[in-house]
């Protein structure tokens, strides 16, 4: 008899699994909170590794079609000072694949497919007990599965069913504001942008431009600031947000500075994160996965684990095991191992790249890509 599987969230992470138990005849159902693919911005860019994200695509049978949508020139990085002096300027070569880039709401929309997704159905707690692990919805609805995968972000309705553990402010608060069709409009920021990404590291702070498709650009200015930094601000006043920035980055060059001048709108976007080594004592019936299991800093890794973890979790379970149980403990383990590993990494990171010396932001850049 086939499990009855839930998935709680339609990210990377839920999509992914659900996708490719959908290529082996496995029905799934995903449970979405927003109440359309389009309710809300999908996000900015991610690049996703051969070894991690592309991996988790091809067992989907989707990697082809990953290809024909994804940006291999996206892997280009500039990092300047904050006096505008170039320091690195690095571009891939014409064949290289390890790390092409593809908007958020692109890879949503080549993950959705056939699947079956719930639109609007918010969660509210997920309670196991010995008839199944029942789903509690926002409105008032319950039902029973045999399997709950809770993929359903850092602020997760589904891991209390596993682990008291919340997510903790890192000290590192971004805010977010973007330039669209910037090949028109804004060239000179454009240029500034590259291919890729553009980075800007100073004492504490760092201001980040990233390229999406369409023209459209991604600017975030990290710093180290209290939780509350903007409780004097509204967050809806561009002018006074835009005005704070400025001051927190006075002295650096004018063509930076433009990211911010020229930004319409600002979102805060403090960074949390999950304990490095996050685990739980099993509960059968219930896992986590990506974000909701070992939410970590920004570097890249997240979602590329989250796809991939989806993916294995998702092909042990096709595979028919006479313990389903123990496969879903078995891979959990195999994900904190991996999982610690990668949170030790991106936070060691983060800490270099927002931090009191440039000079270790720049040294990151050097071990990852050397030239």
């Amino acid at each position: 008899m086939r499990q009855r599987i839930a998935v709680i969230g339609g990210g990377p992470a839920g999509l992914t699994f659900a996708r490719v138990l959908h290529r082996h005849g496995q029905p799934v159902t995903v449970f979405e909170r927003d109440p359309a693919p389009d309710a809300r911005p999908p996000g900015g860019t991610l690049d996703l590794q051969e070894g991690l994200g592309q991996l988790a695509l091809d067992k989907a049978g989707l990697l082809a079609d990953f290809r024909g949508l994804s940006r291999p020139e996206g892997q280009a990085m500039r990092i300047l000072d904050p006096d505008g002096t170039v320091l690195r300027d690095w571009r891939p070569g014409p064949d290289d694949r390890a790390n092409p880039e593809i908007d958020r709401g692109q890879l949503r929309d080549l993950l959705l497919g056939p699947l079956d997704v719930q639109w609007g159905r918010g969660v509210t707690r997920v309670a196991p007990g010995t008839g199944g692990v029942r789903v509690h919805f926002e409105d008032g609805r319950q039902e029973t599965f045999d399997l709950v995968i809770g993929a359903d972000g850092a602020w997760s309705r589904t891991r209390p069913a596993l682990s008291p553990v919340t997510p903790h402010y890192t000290g590192i608060t971004a805010v977010e504001t973007s330039l669209d069709d910037a090949d028109t409009r804004h060239p000179d920021l454009a240029r500034l942008t590259g291919d890729g990404s553009m980075a800007v590291y100073g004492v504490n702070r760092a201001l980040v431009a990233q390229r999406n498709s369409g023209g459209h650009i991604k600017v975030y200015a990290q710093f180290r600031a209290p939780l509350d930094w903007h409780a004097d601000l509204d967050p809806a006043d561009a002018d006074a947000v835009r005005a704070s920035l400025l001051t927190l980055f006075d002295g650096w060059a004018a063509p930076v500075l433009d990211l911010l001048r020229r930004g319409t709108a600002f979102v805060h976007r403090p960074l949390h994160v999950l304990p490095v080594s996050h685990t739980w004592t099993h509960v059968p019936g219930v896992t986590l996965l990506g974000d909701a299991a070992h939410l970590m800093p920004p570097l890249g890794a997240g979602a590329n684990l989250a796809m991939l973890e989806g993916a294995e979790l998702a092909e042990s379970l096709a595979a028919g095991p006479a313990d389903p149980d123990a496969a879903v403990r078995g891979f959990e383990e195999r994900m904190w191992a991996r999982a610690g590993r990668w949170a030790q990494m991106t936070t060691a990171g983060l800490e270099r790249l927002v931090g009191p010396d440039p000079a270790e932001a720049l040294a990151v850049f050097d071990e990852v890509q050397p030239s």
